[in-house]
C-alpha cells in the first residue's frame, strides 16, 4: 500500500486491518478491525459453527490479515466473552462500522438492536416496525448477513411460526443464547411464547 502525499506530510501510518481471534465457550470468535491511528473500527465479527472456525472465515474474507489487538478491541472481546458465558455485556456501538451496509440493512440492524435481552421478535414484526409490511423476507436476509452478530443481537429474531431460524454460529448456538436469556425452546425447536403478542 502506497502512502499518500498527505500521510507522508503528516508522518502518519495508513489505516491497517487486523484480526483478533480468541476462544470462548462456543469456540473461536474473530474480530476484524481497522486501526486508523486515533480510532478503531470493527469491520466484521465472525463466529464459529459446527462446520467452520471463525478464523477460517476471517482469513477467507480477508486473506493474509495479521493478528492485532488494542485496548478497545480487547474490551469488545471481553464483552463478547461475558455475553457468551450468560452475562450482560456493555457493548460500545460507536466502534462498529456500518458503512458497508445498505441503508435498509442499517435500519434493520438498528431496529434489531432495540430488542431487549430475554425477548424475541419475528421478521414480520420487524418489517412492520420499519414501515415495510410485507418485507419480512428482506428483513430476514438483512439479518442473515449481519456483519456484527452478538453486538447486533440477531439471535433475538425468529420466524413467524416461532421456530428459531438461522444464525451464523449455527442453530445450537442460537438456541443456547436464547435459553441463557430466559427464552424457553420446545423440543421441536420453537420459542415457547405466544407469537400473537408480536403481531403488532
Amino acid at each position: 500500500m502506497l502512502l499518500t502525499d498527505y500521510q507522508l506530510l503528516m508522518n502518519k501510518k495508513p489505516p491497517s486491518l487486523f484480526n483478533y481471534c480468541f476462544e470462548t465457550r462456543f469456540g473461536e470468535v474473530s474480530i476484524v478491525w481497522l486501526d486508523a491511528g486515533t480510532s478503531s473500527l470493527v469491520k466484521r465479527i465472525f463466529l464459529s459453527s459446527e462446520n467452520e472456525f471463525a478464523s477460517s472465515l476471517a482469513f477467507a474474507a480477508f486473506p493474509e490479515i495479521p493478528q492485532g489487538l488494542n485496548s478497545q478491541i480487547k474490551r469488545l472481546g471481553g464483552e463478547i466473552t461475558v455475553m457468551l458465558a450468560g452475562g450482560i455485556p456493555d457493548f460500545d456501538i460507536s466502534i462498529i462500522d456500518l458503512g458497508e451496509c445498505s441503508t435498509f440493512q442499517r435500519k434493520v440492524l438498528m431496529e434489531e438492536r432495540k430488542i431487549p435481552r430475554g425477548e424475541v421478535r419475528n421478521y414480520g414484526w420487524l418489517a412492520r416496525s420499519l414501515g415495510k409490511p410485507g418485507a419480512a423476507r428482506a428483513v430476514g436476509n438483512a439479518l442473515a448477513a449481519n456483519p456484527f452478530p452478538l453486538v447486533i443481537p440477531c439471535h433475538r429474531a425468529v420466524r413467524s411460526d416461532g421456530s428459531i431460524g438461522g444464525f451464523q454460529g449455527g442453530p445450537a448456538m442460537k438456541r443456547a443464547l436464547l435459553e441463557m436469556e430466559g427464552i424457553s425452546i420446545s423440543p421441536t425447536g420453537k420459542v415457547q411464547i405466544d407469537m400473537k403478542d408480536l403481531s403488532g
